[in-house]
């Protein structure tokens, strides 16, 4: 089968990574910026959008009372009126949100179209303080067949955890989604930032597209790594937003808000062909991984 004969899948793919600003405990603002963005990316002929980590609340909570505030379900009216303004396209949408699980709260992400959420998964890697709002999920993350290829979802941390993208290849991803909050720490000059450097590492440890979606700004006090970037199957950086500079960004400012558009080929990530003998998912020893490695 070549590749223009996969049925229902286009061979270039236009994605766009939206490195927004929320407010903290905003829903009104932060739904109407979410929205702004995918009209922008969509007048760009996007196909793809993903957009950061809980956009629809902001990240610093000061207790469990405001990021209940924000807390929405999967079928509040934002995701309706997202699905409408997809109405027409098969563009996707794929963003965090502040999930109402009920008793608990979820870190989540909603893979969204034109026919409505596709998929809710709900991160199982909880960073830091995340630990006192939200409960950990407990399935593991979504592939999601698309008009665009097969999009895998994972958030921020669960990244540094070699298990999920290589959980999401073996699935058949094409390319995972990742929307992110990166908290900004230092790194040598010259130097990529080490979430950034991880990524491509994945990207090219499973052969496949990988997408994240930063920050921008500060949030009470907190800066942003502003790390969007779309990252090739060979680990190489497409396209990718510009570091922060020296000058201080105040809370919800929109001056550092910045988008990446790239077109890609998500399809090529089927093919793991290293080299004429080898493959990289084929290549794997399965057959030892399970055994305990001898401690000598």
């Amino acid at each position: 089968m070549t590749l223009s004969s996969l049925p229902g899948t286009r061979q270039v793919t236009r994605v766009v990574g939206e490195q927004l600003a929320p407010r903290i405990g905003d829903l009104k603002h932060n739904t109407r910026l979410i929205g702004d963005a995918v009209r922008r990316a969509l007048s760009d002929r996007a196909d793809l959008v993903v957009l950061p980590e809980l956009a629809t609340s902001g990240y610093v909570f000061a207790d469990a009372g405001e990021a209940r505030r924000t807390a929405i379900r999967a079928d509040d009216p934002f995701f309706a009126g997202l699905r409408d303004l997809l109405a027409g396209t098969d563009a996707v949408v794929v963003l965090g949100f502040c999930e109402d699980g009920g008793q608990v709260l979820y870190n989540s992400a909603a893979v969204v179209d034109a026919s409505g959420v596709r998929a809710v998964y709900r991160k199982t890697h909880l960073w830091d303080r995340e630990t006192l709002f939200f409960a950990p999920g407990d399935r593991m993350a979504p592939v999601v067949t698309t008009a665009h290829g097969r999009v895998g979802v994972l958030i921020c941390y669960d990244l540094e955890f070699p298990e999920m993208p290589r959980r999401l290849a073996v699935a058949g991803a094409d390319l995972i989604a990742v929307p992110t909050n990166w908290p900004l720490e230092s790194h040598p000059a010259g130097e990529r930032p080490a979430e950034i450097i991880q990524a491509q590492a994945a990207a090219r440890a499973n052969g496949l597209h990988i997408v994240c979606a930063d920050r921008a700004g500060t949030e009470r006090g907190q800066r942003w790594t502003e790390g969007t970037a779309i990252i090739n199957q060979y680990g190489w950086i497409t396209a990718a937003t510009a570091a922060p500079d020296a000058a201080d960004v105040q809370d919800g400012a929109s001056s550092a808000e910045q988008r990446i558009v790239a077109d890609i080929f998500p399809h090529l990530s089927r093919d793991k062909t290293l080299s004429p003998h080898n493959d990289l998912l084929a290549d794997r020893r399965t057959d030892l991984y399970a055994q305990e490695s001898p401690l000598l």
